[in-house]
Formats: structure tokens, sequence, C-alpha cells
């Protein structure tokens, strides 16, 4: 029997940027409309036609198992039902751990797992998902965890291991750990080679988008949002509160994915209405690309034609090892902040000419914009002043983006102004200069002992690239 590689994080030539947006590369005029409009309805009908189909679906639910249920190998018992917008085939999911709870949670974290290789993270990124989040947010979330792998061994060691550490969260509905036997997968070998991948690579991804077809089927009714992470990740404290006010942030607009990291497939919400939708999806293109380009034409055939990428990352990828042949992985998100925080309100002014609807504020208010200006010249200016004074903790500002359009040199400084609101900031004193378009501070306060009223960007030499400033982050 052919040994099915594992999975978990993305392959290294799997990301957002290889698709250009989702976007086909540009080829001229009306020729280009036509063969993206027409590869787009192509694929919008082929899943509407399997969205019609209707095949019943056999689940398997448990009851709660301790750790003598695992050892005596009492795996759980079979519940068959008529399951609505079912995915188009026969499939039993085995609910290992965690009972399903009458009320819908406003958010499901999902995460799928295989045997790794080397090094196993799996344990640290739940305690990470459950560290984080206060009690309150418990209450409001539910933690799926799918393991992928065909070594039945290893998923009732692993599920031991799960109840073992968190048995409180499974008893209380916080954490479901469920599997599907090899028997319901498609064929993973003798597939489609496209990109020029080797044999073992393509069985590696098609296998995961179904692991995440699944993953995604399960989870579709137990919430109002769904997330995705991978096995190997940490969070920031309070995620799930980040990720309630960006959403209300959005307010009426129209949004598929919002991405809380630019890594992989992390960190990625979506509409739980949608998840039937992107189930069926995933499987029936399952070996035609890797997932995450699979993902970003899934955006663009529900009419979100550019990504929404919030910052600070909510998430960091931890894994030194891929799960694909156990390759030393280094990727990390630059972006992640462990504790991120709502700026103080203040107002922000520049003397850089800002390009179309790129103004100042938008480097300061986390959203999903920035400011970008035009050729700073020195002694070119962004200031950032508070309503009211107050002591700083620490600050963060990035410039730039990929290594293009940063802030080549330039100071911060912090200063004061008068009672009166129309004092102008005196009385700056520089915390330092910039390097490689990035300016971090820890520990403000053993620097600056009193309040500041003003945060000023500096620029010391003159530019002939523009500047692009997404993300000025300052804590009381």
């Amino acid at each position: 029997m052919t040994e099915v590689p594992e999975h978990g994080t993305v392959p290294p030539h799997c990301s957002f940027s290889c698709v250009m947006g989702g976007r086909p590369l540009a080829l001229g005029g009306l020729s280009a409309m036509r063969l993206y409009w027409g590869a787009v309805i192509r694929s919008a009908l082929a899943v509407v036609i399997f969205i019609g189909l209707y095949v019943s679906v056999a689940w398997k639910t448990s009851r709660p198992m301790d750790t003598r249920d695992i050892e005596q190998g009492s795996r759980s018992w079979l519940l068959t039902s008529q399951i609505s917008n079912s995915l188009p085939l026969n499939v039993t999911i085995e609910l290992i751990l965690g009972v399903f709870l009458p009320e819908k949670k406003y958010l499901t974290v999902g995460l799928s797992s295989v045997k790794r290789k080397r090094e196993g993270y799996l344990m640290e990124t739940l305690r990470s998902i459950f560290s984080q989040s206060t009690k309150q947010e418990l209450s409001e979330m539910v933690v799926v965890v799918f393991l992928a792998d065909f070594d039945k061994d290893w998923v009732y060691a692993t599920a031991q291991e799960i109840s073992a550490s968190f048995n409180d969260h499974v008893t209380q509905g916080q954490l479901l750990v469920a599997h599907v036997s090899r028997d319901f997968y498609p064929p993973l070998t003798g597939l489609k080679r496209n990109f020029n991948d080797a044999p073992d690579r393509v069985t590696y991804r098609s296998k995961q988008n179904v692991d995440y077809s699944y993953l995604v089927h399960l989870s579709a009714n137990l919430s109002q949002y769904y997330l995705m992470l991978e096995d190997d990740v940490l969070c920031s404290k309070r995620f799930l509160s980040s990720i309630r006010q960006h959403v209300l942030q959005m307010g009426s607009k129209r949004w598929t994915t919002l991405e809380f990291s630019k890594l992989g497939y992390i960190g990625k919400l979506y509409h739980s209405s949608d998840l039937p939708l992107l189930a069926r999806f995933l499987y029936l293109f399952y070996q035609e690309m890797p997932c995450d380009f699979l993902l970003t034409h899934f955006r663009t055939l529900l009419m979100q034609d550019k990504v929404i990428r919030m910052k600070p990352s909510l998430f960091q990828h931890i894994g030194k090892f891929s799960s694909f042949q156990g390759t030393y992985n280094k990727l990390k998100d630059e972006d992640f902040q462990e504790e991120p925080s709502d700026n103080p309100p203040a107002t922000v002014v520049t003397n850089i000419v800002a390009y179309a609807k790129h103004p100042p504020e938008n480097a300061y208010s986390q959203g999903t914009d920035f400011f970008w200006g035009k050729s700073p010249k020195k002694g070119d200016y962004l200031l950032v002043v508070f309503q009211t004074p107050l002591f700083l903790s620490r600050v963060s500002v990035k410039t730039g983006e990929e290594q293009k359009d940063i802030l080549q040199s330039a100071t911060l400084l912090v200063g004061h102004r008068g009672p009166d609101s129309h004092s102008k900031c005196s009385d700056f004193h520089s915390l330092g200069s910039f390097q490689a378009g990035r300016f971090e501070m820890e520990d403000l306060n053993q620097e600056v002992k009193s309040t500041v009223t003003c945060l000023k960007i500096e620029v010391t030499e003159e530019q002939r690239d523009w500047v692009k400033i997404p993300n000025i982050q300052d804590c009381e």
C-alpha cells in the first residue's frame, strides 16, 4: 500500500502571491477579460452542478471519552442521518472526543494535524488557543481538531494525550476531535502533475485539500464564523475579541475571507454559511492545485477580488520542520504581535504628499489600508497627536511592504504641547533611528518617564522611492 506523505504547513511554493490576487496575469485588453471571466464562469458552473447533488451522509458521533475508553478501544457509536447541504459523496466522520452543544457559538477554530517525521506542535498550539483566551471568550468558541493521519495508532494515542491535557474543555463542549478513515478518501496516487510537482508532493497537497474539506464540512453548523489555523501556531492574547472588533469594523461591506496572518492557511476567517460551499469546492478540485491557490479562487468566485488582511497579525507560525518530508521551515510573520492593543485616540498629520486614497490616518488605524506618500524629503514628517497626554510603554512602526517603499532614513521622536488645543508640539526627544524601515522599542517608560502628547516620524535623508506606512502601534 502506498504510504501517504504527511501534511500540515503549506508547501513553500504555496503562497497567495503566486496567484496574483486570484487574477490571471494580464494578457492585454479584451482578450484577457474574456479569458478571466470564462474561467470564472466555468468554475462557478461546475460548483453549482455539484451543489445540486444530494447524497446521504453517515456521521459517527460519540459520548465524551475518557482515557479508559481510548485505551480499551471503545471508539464511538454510529448515528446515521440525512444531512441537507451534504458533500457529494458518502463519508463517515468519527467524533473521537467531545460533544456537540445545541447552541451555536460565535467562532469555530479548526485545525488539521498529522503525524510528523520530526517534532510535533499540536499540543503547544492547543495550549496557546486556550491560554490566550478569557473564560468569556472560551464560552463563545469551539475548537475542532481533525486528526487526518491514516495511522490509527497515532490517531488514538494523540486523542488520549489531548483528553489527558484538555479534559475540561472536552467535557464542556469547547473541544472536538474527529477522524475520517482512509476508506472515504478519493484516489491519492496517479493524480495530475499540475505545476510539474513530484508525485509525492501531488499526493501530499491533494490529501491536504480533502482533509480541509472534511474539517470544514464538520464545522459548518457550529458557529457564526469559522477560523482556519494550522497545527503549529501561537495565538495573540484575546484573539477572539480582536477578530470580533475587525468584523464589526467591516460593517455592511461584503467579504468572503478576512486574513489575520499572511502565512499559509493560518488565520483565515469565513462566514460559517459559506462552509458547505467551501467544503465542496476543496473536494471537487482537490487534485488541481495547492490549498491556498484554491482558496484564492474561492474568494474571487464569491466576488471578493482583493485580499483583506488585518494588522497586526494575530497568529505566528512556530513550526521549525515541515510536515511534508520534515524539511526545515523558517517561515515567520513579522506583523505578529502577542499583545495587540487599540491605539489611543489621536490625530495624524503629515507634510508628505499622499497618493490617491491613502491618507496619513491609515498608518494609525490598524485596519487593512496604509499611508502611501510620494518621495519624502529631508525634514518631512508624519505626526501623531494624542487627544490626552499619556505614558507610552512601547511603540512599533513598520514601513514598506515586501522590501519596497520603505522609509530609508528617519528618526522617531516624542514631544509635548501646551494645554491650549491650538498649541504646537515641541520639546522633542529622540528615541532612535529606523533600521531597515522599522522601529521597535519596548519598555519605553524606562526611557521617557513623563507623559507625552506627540509622536513624530522625521525623515533624515531625501529618497526617490515613495514610502508606505501600514502600521504604527503604540501602547499605554
